[in-house]
């Protein structure tokens, strides 16, 4: 049942008024939220009125400011708003209440999507047009990696994780009474000990490093071809087990068909990179996060990374005012059309693009000119124009460098470093999440 607020005050809070508890930044938090278009996004998503009562959305999107705001993990934000009474006015918590449980902020984290984010990030801009906080008429754009949750991706690891995985499900397989006769060898620990082998060898500093450690990455890859052939006989016998009649653990076997399917995958472009082929489209580097790819950069202390691919534009004031995230590595331009869009959509009025080299080419024209931006000032990829020798159009260019500033301040306090969420959902969740509670702390900074 849905349960917006909780509008029943207790004597705590009585005696200890929210207007002595709540100072500073905290106090115009509180203020700002208090209205109710932040509850909009979930009133729409959340239309029963029967059943069990969930927790009050006020005090689920408070709390999920105040982690994205310190970056606390969900068992910390739990324990630390506990044990603050500030903290659970700001998150409207009776001290004689318990705080939320854990696992309930997960899955109504996951169970809303992105789109909610973007629906609070829109009105909390709307909400700095109206008190005229945003009314900067420049827009600077850029792009940046949110790294995902994984361990550095080698072929023989990926391989090892698949054999462990693909067991796991086995054995639970097993264990039901389904294709209990079918033969199935545990190559994990093989697998393992070969892997880390194959790590040692391509450290090594002799010329036959990269030689010996693909000899390791092929046993690998006999063994987990092995294990594939006979997990899918498995799977075979067990669907025919559940067809005449047996009962089976709930979505192991449909779990089990997924992780064959990534395996082949694993299997297909390692044998690919054994063959010497070094660029693979769609190269899936996780077998817990198949949505991320391999990201070039180009860095030099960071060449290639991990994760989900952000675009992000910042106002004059600071702010946000639009965001995407993609899986791979498109071209920068392809996020022009959806930041300008972004940015007029909250009702910034855009009439100067900032953006680097990566948006200077034909096709980054081609979008300013569909979204209608006339004075851009991008440098052009190659030879530079005449009008980017002169001192003023290097003055105006210097405006640009602010952003780089604000994606590092984004990375550092707000959590966009690094995904904990999987997939492409949970990197926009994660990434939403981050950017709502930033566009927060500028509001309370210039309110």
């Amino acid at each position: 049942m849905r349960r917006l607020r909780d509008n029943q005050e207790s004597l705590w809070e009585a005696v200890i008024p929210r207007e002595w508890a709540l100072q500073g930044e905290w106090a115009v938090l509180d203020a700002l939220l208090d209205d109710d278009k932040f509850l909009e996004p979930f009133a729409s998503r959340l239309e029963s009125r029967i059943g069990r009562p969930t927790i009050p959305m006020e005090r689920y999107l408070r709390l999920m400011v105040v982690k994205h705001r310190y970056g606390w993990g969900y068992e910390m934000l739990v324990q630390e708003v506990a044990d603050s009474i500030s903290l659970r006015h700001f998150c409207r918590i009776p001290l004689g209440a318990p705080v939320p449980h854990s696992t309930t902020l997960i899955k109504l984290t996951r169970r809303f999507g992105p789109e909610v984010l973007s629906e609070l990030n829109q009105r909390l801009m709307e909400t700095a047009v109206e008190r005229k906080i945003l009314r900067g008429r420049r827009l600077r754009i850029d792009t940046t990696v949110t790294e995902a949750d994984v361990a550095y991706p080698t072929d023989s690891g990926l391989c090892a994780t698949a054999i462990e995985r693909i067991g796991r499900f086995v054995t639970r397989i097993k264990q039901s009474g389904l294709a209990a006769r079918t033969p199935y060898r545990d190559r994990a620990r093989a697998a393992k000990k070969l892997d880390h082998r194959a790590n040692i060898s391509a450290k090594n500093r002799a010329q036959t490093r990269r030689e010996a450690a693909d000899s390791k990455t092929a046993e690998i890859h006999r063994l987990a071809t092995d294990a594939v052939g006979e997990a899918e006989q498995v799977l075979r016998n067990a669907q025919r087990a559940v067809r005449a009649g047996k009962h089976a653990p709930i979505n192991v076997l449909d779990r089990l068909g997924k992780e064959l399917a990534n395996a082949r995958r694993v299997l297909d472009q390692t044998a690919q990179r054994l063959r010497g082929v070094k660029s693979i489209p769609g190269r899936l580097v996780s077998l817990s996060d198949t949505d991320a790819r391999p990201i070039r950069r180009g860095k030099l202390r960071r060449p290639t990374e991990f994760g989900y691919k952000v675009a992000v534009g910042e106002s004059p004031e600071g702010f946000i005012v639009a965001h995407a995230t993609d899986i791979g590595n498109p071209p920068d331009t392809d996020s022009i059309v959806d930041l300008i869009g972004g940015a007029r959509g909250v009702g910034m009025r855009v009439q100067t693009v900032h953006a680097d080299r990566g948006f200077g080419d034909a096709t980054g024209d081609e979008a300013f000119d569909r979204c209608g931006i006339i004075d851009r000032v991008v440098p052009r990829k190659g030879q530079p124009a005449p009008c980017e020798l002169t001192s003023a159009w290097k003055h105006r260019y210097r405006f640009r460098a602010g952003i780089e500033g604000r994606i590092s301040g984004l990375k550092r306090r707000f959590g966009l470093a690094r995904t904990r969420l999987k997939g492409i959902d949970g990197a926009r969740i994660w990434v939403g999440y981050g950017v709502f509670a930033h566009n927060l702390h500028q509001f309370v900074a210039l309110a």
